[in-house]
Order: C-alpha cells, then sequence, then structure tokens
C-alpha cells in the first residue's frame, strides 16, 4: 500500500489544530490539510506532526461516528467506518468545528483536534498537506500514557530519583520536554507525500 498522496483538485483546506489531552504543559501543533486527503492519510499527518510513529492502533471521532481501520479480531471494530473510504470533506463539511483521534489503546493518547479555518486553495501555497506551527515535545512511545510520561520527566529531571538511570538508558540519553522542530515535523510529512 503507497503512501503517497494523490493529487485530486481540492477547493478547501482546512487548518487544524491538534492537542494532546491530559498532559501539563499543552502538547499542541496546527495543520493544513486538503479537503480531498482521506482520513487514512489524516492519521499520518497527526502522526508525523506530533512525532508518533505509527506503531499502534488509532480512531477517530467525528460527530456521531467512529472511524478507523475495520478488524474483525479486534472488539468494537464492527462499529468503526473504515476511514480509507472518507476524505477530510466528506467528515468534516462545513459543520463539525472539532473531533477526537485517539492513538495507542493502552496507553490512551487523546488528541482534541479543533478546525480552527476553513481556507481556499491557493494553488502551490497551501494545497499539500504542511505543519504551521506547535509546541512541546512529543512524548516518547510506549513511556505509559499520560501517568508514565509524567513519571519519565520527573525522572529524567532529577539525577538522584530511582529510575532516572533506566529511563535514561532507555530513552537513550536527554530528553527536552520543550522541544519542537517545526522543520522536522515538516520533513516527516513531506516524506509521506
Amino acid at each position: 500500500m503507497s503512501t503517497k498522496f494523490q493529487r485530486v483538485q481540492a477547493h478547501t483546506v482546512y487548518q487544524l489544530r491538534i492537542e494532546l489531552q491530559h498532559i501539563e504543559p499543552l502538547i499542541w501543533r496546527r495543520i493544513l490539510v486538503p479537503e480531498t486527503l482521506k482520513l487514512s492519510k489524516l492519521d499520518r499527518i497527526v502522526q508525523a506532526a506530533m512525532g508518533w510513529t505509527n506503531s499502534h492502533l488509532h480512531d477517530w471521532r467525528i460527530g456521531q461516528q467512529r472511524y478507523g481501520v475495520p478488524d474483525e479480531d479486534w472488539v468494537g471494530s464492527n462499529q468503526m467506518l473504515d476511514e480509507r473510504k472518507f476524505t477530510i470533506g466528506q467528515v468534516l463539511g462545513e459543520q463539525v468545528r472539532a473531533f477526537d483521534y485517539s492513538y495507542d489503546f493502552g496507553d490512551g493518547w487523546d488528541h482534541r483536534i479543533t478546525v480552527e479555518e476553513r481556507l481556499p486553495v491557493q494553488a502551490g501555497r497551501n494545497d499539500w498537506p504542511m505543519c504551521l506551527a506547535g509546541e512541546n515535545a512529543c512524548p516518547p512511545e510506549d513511556v505509559g500514557g499520560p501517568p508514565g510520561y509524567m513519571e519519565f520527566l520527573q525522572a529524567m529531571r532529577e539525577p538522584k530519583h530511582e529510575q532516572h538511570a533506566d529511563y535514561w538508558r532507555w530513552w537513550g540519553g536527554p530528553f527536552d520536554p520543550q522541544a519542537f522542530s517545526i522543520n522536522a515535523a515538516n520533513m516527516a510529512i513531506r516524506k509521506l507525500r
């Protein structure tokens, strides 16, 4: 399955603000995505902009619907619409103001996504996915969700913490919770195209 984005003429671009829930200080990103993008591709864009590695299951809750990749071996999947069949424009339209995205059901990374603006396409300027802004580093994968991340940060900040050396080795060195690179986010998004 190719991750290349197909060029289909879009007329609207959605400016979305993604906020990771249950973490302080707030970790957020602002992205632009054309209406023709499938929800399955939006998943990859959110992953790239946030800094996740796309290693776990996810789903969307938009209005009264749930979207994702149905899997007959996964309980609850039969109530899920196939995200590969719907574009952003189809599910957001003109009415949706905010929706939810969950990543890694074990760790429980919940994201609130707000539709900040619906913009006209300016060919060659905003007709492809991109990250416009953001703050703070994405938590490491498999750190244990929001409580595990807070414990990880405390241990990394305090060299005398009993888990400091273990986390240092596990992560591979220091961790800056305020680090965010818009260039790195856009390079990751660009690799998807």
